[in-house]
């Protein structure tokens, strides 16, 4: 699992949050940046917990910082799409200060090693890339009704889901429940209404990631009943392996590179 895991979590840090960060307006210093920062943080992934491994991250966690600032300071209004790219702007922080911590091998907050290891993507791949998504999606149908839903339930079901880390599995269930309805209405609004207006290469890009919407939310709901009821629920390994990596090359890979084929500019 681990490797996997780390697969996942470098090509988030040092690819698709560039990426996704292009797309939303985010000045270009820190996008230029952020690559040569994430980095050694990539690399201290695969380095043994310790001091220098949680080194190598901590500038990534200050840059991290930067930006959750930043979205704090651009935030004037309280629409579903500027609030969904808000959220997806500060949750590279979280994500930071967890990795930061496992690599140290500290448990922050009390949280076991793998919990910690385990938010790093989902911070940055539901936190961060599925809100940018959302946000983009509620923007192109004009704030249609469906789309401001989208917007609002995918950083909303995240930020349940982490409430849950706290109080029980039941409310992470109900976080992933709200997440899936926020990830299934981008998918499907998606398909609807953005693909066809798009060019030939981002049709397709955008058919692969809304397709795999379908099948990696499903996991994730299941895996969430599955620590509630008597449900059969597949390992965190397989997880990694099916949930984690749909979404990180099927769903946010190609969702982000669809959308730079796509002519969209963001103005916050």
């Amino acid at each position: 699992m681990t490797a996997l895991l780390n697969l996942v979590d470098a090509l988030a840090m040092v690819l698709l949050v560039p990426l996704a960060l292009g797309l939303v307006g985010v000045p270009a210093p820190i996008r230029r940046v952020w690559p040569w920062v994430a980095l050694p943080a990539a690399v201290a992934l695969w380095l043994p917990p310790g001091a220098g491994a949680a080194l190598l991250a901590a500038p990534y966690l200050a840059l991290t910082v930067a930006l959750a600032a930043l979205a704090v300071a651009r935030l004037r209004r309280f629409a579903a799409a500027d609030v969904a790219v808000a959220t997806g702007l500060a949750a590279p922080a979280v994500a930071a200060s967890a990795l930061v911590a496992e690599r140290a091998g500290h448990r922050l907050l009390g949280f076991s090693l793998e919990t910690l290891a385990l938010t790093v993507p989902h911070l940055h791949y539901a936190g961060l890339v599925a809100a940018v998504v959302a946000a983009l999606v509620c923007r192109a149908t004009g704030d249609s009704v469906l789309g401001r839903a989208a917007a609002w339930c995918v950083p909303a079901g995240t930020g349940i889901v982490l409430v849950g880390y706290f109080i029980g599995d039941p409310v992470e269930l109900a976080g992933a429940a709200v997440l899936t309805a926020g990830m299934w209405l981008v998918g499907g609004l998606t398909v609807a209404r953005v693909r066809r207006r798009a060019p030939r290469w981002a049709r397709a890009l955008f058919a692969v990631s809304s397709g795999m919407l379908v099948i990696t939310m499903l996991l994730a709901l299941d895996w969430a009943a599955g620590h509630v009821f008597p449900v059969p629920h597949l390992s965190v390994s397989w997880m990694v392996a099916t949930h984690g990596l749909l979404n990180a090359v099927g769903f946010a890979l190609c969702a982000l590179l669809a959308w730079r084929r796509t002519e969209t500019r963001w103005v916050p």
